[in-house]
């Protein structure tokens, strides 16, 4: 076990609070005007999944449990889980729905994503920062709204929602962001 401040915690980390292994949904650090700055850390219990909300100090100190981070290749999903395999290796692993969570609506076959193995269990999955993504539908361009700053609703191909520029219309490719499912930039392919 290595001992870490609170404020270096981030999504996907393995903690180890009271002897049960913890892995983090969210982390973020409030700094209020008075008083001391504290890291609001979300978690889920590996065990058994139950949710658990921390809060600490910045300063204090926290166990994060030593995980294996390793690449493995998405294959496909069935009635067990999500399979993915070690190119290296050609082990392959299964990712329940539990742990996998909101984050499947990107998996594409054939991705490249990060398990964190602790004791050859998966505990967390972190996908590519960015996923190129095909608009469902949106809304059409409404003539002399194009100069603005304006963001317009759209459904991408996975039926994720996200705000897009006006000049999108359905059927571009997309750059999104996976982490808050936002537009970064129209597709370069």
């Amino acid at each position: 076990m290595v001992k870490v401040i609170a404020s270096s915690v981030r999504k996907g980390n393995v903690l180890d609070v009271d002897g049960k292994l913890y892995v983090v949904l969210t982390a973020s650090n409030f700094h209020p005007g008075k008083g001391t700055p504290v890291t609001q850390v979300d978690m889920r219990r590996i065990v058994d999944g139950v949710k658990v909300s921390e809060r600490w100090r910045t300063t204090e100190q926290v166990e994060r449990a030593f995980v294996e981070d390793v690449n493995f290749q998405y294959l496909y999903e069935d009635g067990e889980g999500f399979h993915f395999m070690n190119p290296a290796t050609y082990d392959q692993v299964v990712v329940d729905v539990e742990t996998m969570g909101d984050q499947k609506a990107y998996l594409q076959e054939g991705m490249t994503c990060i398990l964190s193995i602790h004791e050859g269990l998966p505990l967390a999955l972190d996908l590519p920062r960015h996923v190129t993504l095909e608009i469902a539908e949106t809304e059409p361009v409404v003539k002399g709204q194009t100069a603005s700053s304006s963001y317009k609703p759209a459904i991408l191909s996975n039926g994720v929602r996200t705000l897009v520029p006006p000049h999108i219309n359905a059927g571009t490719r997309v750059v999104i962001a996976t982490e808050d499912n936002s537009y970064v930039e129209r597709a370069k392919d």
